[in-house]
This record gives C-alpha cells, structure tokens and sequence, in this order.
C-alpha cells in the first residue's frame, strides 16, 4: 500500500478582479487543458484543490509520497511538456510572488499543527 502524503502551497493573484475573473475562468470544470490534468495525474496527485480569498490562493495537495519525492523527475517531466510549460507559462501571468518570497509562483507551506498530534 502506497503512503499519501498532503501538500499545501500558497501564491498571490495580481489584485485586479477582471485579472482575478480570468484566472478562475482558466480552472473551472474543463478550463484547465487535458495535458495538464493527465500530466498532474501521472505525477500521482490523487486531489488537488485551489482555495481563494481575496487575491490570495491555497493549493491542498494529496500526492502518493514516492512521488512527492521525485521533484526532480517531475521538473524534467514538466520540462519536457510543451503544454505543460505553456499553462505554467499562462498562470504566472496571473500570479505574483508572496511578499516574503522570491518566487513568482506557488510557494510550498509548511505544517505547523494538527489536531490528531494533541493530547
């Protein structure tokens, strides 16, 4: 039996709402082209769900660990997916980086309670 690990990431939206509009037209049910949902897939994503509020986005991720493990075969995979780097490509348009970050794109979070760790 394969370990399930969960994944949270977070990133901005540029804070324009035909910006924001656009940006949840892309992932409604079918927006989102069918490379890039195979190619998540494959990746061993079982769930995957984009949280909003304001201009502020939460990605809630269930991966199988093996494969959550292999980030650096899913940047090669993703690096050899010309619709893979085209949506990538087309959502940073959208997203701008978090102001203690770097990076124009999701930024993974770290765990910092649970409920099931209390006495």
């Amino acid at each position: 039996m394969s370990t399930i690990v969960r994944r949270c990431f977070a990133v901005d939206l540029v804070d324009q709402p035909e910006m924001i509009a656009r940006y949840r037209a892309w992932h409604a049910a079918g927006g989102p082209p069918a490379a890039v949902t195979e190619a998540i897939r494959a990746d061993g994503v079982l769930d995957l769900q984009i949280w909003m509020v304001g201009d502020r986005m939460f990605m809630v991720m269930e991966q199988d660990a093996a494969m959550a493990a292999d980030a650096e075969g899913k940047a090669a995979r993703d690096a050899a997916n010309p619709e893979v780097q085209a949506w990538d490509a087309l959502m940073r348009t959208f997203q701008r980086p978090l102001p203690f970050s770097p990076a124009t794109t999701w930024v993974e979070m770290e765990r910092i309670y649970a409920l099931s760790e209390q006495p």
